[in-house]
């Protein structure tokens, strides 16, 4: 990312010709010729000096630290698309959005039943299952009967030995890697949260292989990446999971698709029903 002074600088003069000082509080005052704030009141506003924000306006002077527009972001009462924005063209990361946890949008859930034609999941940002439909249910088991802080993939691969019994040994070490890598940058995109330092904390002390994966400090987002399963009915299964983000950053949509030209695995599936369990401890197997 780099800093953008020309767009920069309209943004800000249009963010603030945009508002008026009853927006932000102030006194309109007489004899005042331009539409929106003066420079000075945005200024004052910020906490920084007006020759400061001068420059800003007319595409000079330095790269805007973070704390600087932050403090922009609430003089200018910019909204977090807008705020969003205003980073980028100052060529700094934006802020992480407002997380939504464990809960599930209406719309996502509607979503989630109406694509009844492919299994598809809705897992964290750090691996916890929160949602499945039937399909899914039939590939992977029920995930009712395990305890909440359990229903976590990385953690079911990392600890749970059934799991991996249920995925083609070939396929065991690039799975376990891209798990660990994937983890690495939710966390980092999390600031080190305290939910993130307590899984990383859990899975070091179950696992040494995850600990010697974590120290290699590998980063790669999951988008995109195949699926081997060993199915106890239908044998072998070859799938495709796309990754799609949801609003939300911590949230995201995984679904999981045959090869081109082989659908008789659904079709199966749906044979065998959500109330099949395949998972030899009946406590369920969430997909990694």
């Amino acid at each position: 990312m780099t800093l953008n002074r020309p767009e920069l600088a309209d943004f800000l003069r249009r963010s603030r010709e945009r508002l008026t000082p009853r927006d932000v509080g102030l006194v309109e005052g007489p004899r005042r010729r331009i539409p929106g704030l003066r420079r000075e009141e945005v200024a004052m506003l910020a906490g920084m000096s007006a020759d400061y924000y001068m420059r800003l306006e007319q595409a000079r002077g330095p790269q805007p630290s973070v704390q600087v527009l932050a403090a922009l972001t609430g003089a200018l009462r910019l909204t977090e698309d807008e705020r969003d924005h205003l980073y980028l063209l100052a060529g700094h990361r934006p802020p992480e959005g407002a997380r939504a946890g464990e809960y599930l949008r209406p719309g996502l859930r509607y979503l989630l039943d109406r694509l009844d034609g492919v299994p598809v999941q809705v897992v964290s940002d750090l691996g916890d299952l929160l949602a499945q439909n039937d399909l899914a249910l039939a590939l992977f088991g029920c995930v009712c009967t395990v305890a909440e802080e359990d229903r976590n993939i990385v953690l079911s691969w990392f600890t749970d030995p059934g799991v991996r019994g249920h995925f083609a040994v070939e396929e065991h070490e690039e799975q376990a890697r891209q798990l660990v890598a994937d983890l690495r940058a939710a966390t980092a995109r999390r600031g080190d949260d305290a939910a993130s330092r307590s899984l990383v904390a859990r899975l070091r002390a179950a696992s040494p292989e995850f600990t010697a994966l974590w120290d290699r400090h590998e980063v790669a987002v999951r988008r995109s990446h195949p699926y081997r399963l060993v199915h106890p009915d239908l044998g072998r299964i070859d799938l495709d999971c796309e990754v799609l983000a949801t609003p939300a950053a911590d949230q995201r949509l995984r679904i999981f698709t045959p090869p081109p030209g082989s659908t008789t695995v659904l079709d199966e599936l749906r044979v065998l029903g959500p109330q099949h369990r395949h998972d030899t401890h009946a406590a369920g197997v969430t997909a990694p």
